[in-house]
């Protein structure tokens, strides 16, 4: 297993970071805890994946308005929730929508439909990656040993403990 997380790790987080990826990076942080991947090249990798992804959406709605207006109408209540953030904080949606299930990867389409200047989007991007994969990275890392032995001492119940939050969360974000 160890040669395997070693071995794809940073290509795997590289492809999970570049669609959100607060899981994935903080998966690959705690195997940095473990000495399995280097917490360094794993908060490098998931912020310039995450960076890229965005700056990706942000221009493919750019340019292809009608076909992301088509593509976001099955989110109607997301994007009214997106619209809403961004009327009432501006600039800190772009920055903290990256913490957000749900509307993270959907905030770069509705601002690439705007007129919203693609610098003023690329900076905060930049800011908003930088905060989010050196937080969630540090915080996975240093709660390393915690969630190992959480998961050694419940093994198992791990797979019913992860299916009752995963079953919550999809719960509760079909109520939005």
């Amino acid at each position: 297993m160890e040669s395997i997380i070693q071995d794809w790790g940073y290509l795997a987080l590289a492809m999970y970071s570049f669609g959100g990826g607060m899981l994935g990076l903080a998966v690959a942080s705690i195997f940095s805890f473990t000495g399995e991947l280097n917490i360094y090249y794993v908060i490098i990798v998931a912020f310039i994946s995450n960076f890229v992804g965005d700056q990706f959406l942000f221009t493919i709605a750019r340019n292809n308005k009608e076909q992301a207006k088509e593509m976001m109408k099955k989110h109607e209540s997301k994007i009214q929730i997106a619209h809403n953030m961004m009327t009432k904080y501006g600039w800190l949606t772009i920055i903290f929508q990256k913490y957000i299930y749900g509307i993270k990867t959907l905030i770069p389409l509705i601002i690439g439909i705007t007129q919203y200047d693609k610098t003023k989007f690329m900076i905060f991007n930049l800011i908003g990656a930088i905060i989010w994969s050196v937080v969630v990275g540090l915080t996975a890392y240093f709660m390393g040993q915690i969630v190992i032995d959480i998961f050694s001492q419940y093994k198992n119940y791990a797979l019913i403990f992860i299916l009752i939050v995963v079953g919550l969360i999809i719960y509760k974000l079909n109520k939005l």
